[in-house]
């Protein structure tokens, strides 16, 4: 967002400021609401029949996968602030909203392996249900790191220097 805000001319600027502090997107960007966007899409996808439609239809295909990256980049910003934000929410907060993300995206996994979606064959839903669990542990540390890097630097004490 800071890189965008930047490239643009004031007054767009502006109207992109304004609509980053409005209501709905302060909705969106609650870590529970992105947390149930990202999560509960997932569920969605590969606990209904979505999963073997959106290989039928190119347009729900392009959609599904849109919601799953605009989701995921949703979840993540509401946990860690990279760029300024006006909606901020407490660390133990955002702790307990990812805790909560990271065995609800884990029970997905397991219900994969133990249960494919239709069509896919077992085998695959397996392997990709373990990519799905393993795979997911590189960016749970990821953002456990980060959100507890940047918890430590707001909460650390601060050393006086001589000249205070």
């Amino acid at each position: 967002m800071t890189l965008l805000l930047r490239t643009l001319d004031v007054q767009t600027a502006r109207k992109v400021t304004n609509l980053l502090k409005s209501s709905p997107f302060k909705f969106l960007t609650n870590p529970i609401t992105a947390s149930v966007l990202n999560i509960g899409g997932l569920y969605l996808l590969y606990m209904t029949n979505l999963y073997a439609l959106m290989h039928q239809s190119i347009f729900l295909y392009a959609l599904i996968h849109f919601h799953v990256f605009v989701a995921g980049y949703l979840f993540t910003v509401s946990l860690i602030y990279v760029d300024v934000t006006s909606h901020r929410y407490s660390y133990i907060y955002r702790s307990f909203v990812l805790i909560a993300a990271l065995a609800a995206h884990k029970i997905l996994a397991k219900l994969i392996y133990a249960s494919p979606p239709t069509g896919v064959p077992v085998r695959e839903a397996e392997v990709g249900a373990m990519w799905m669990y393993y795979g997911g542990d590189a960016v749970d540390v990821l953002l456990i790191v980060i959100l507890c890097a940047q918890w430590y630097k707001a909460t650390a004490p601060r050393l006086l220097t001589d000249d205070t």
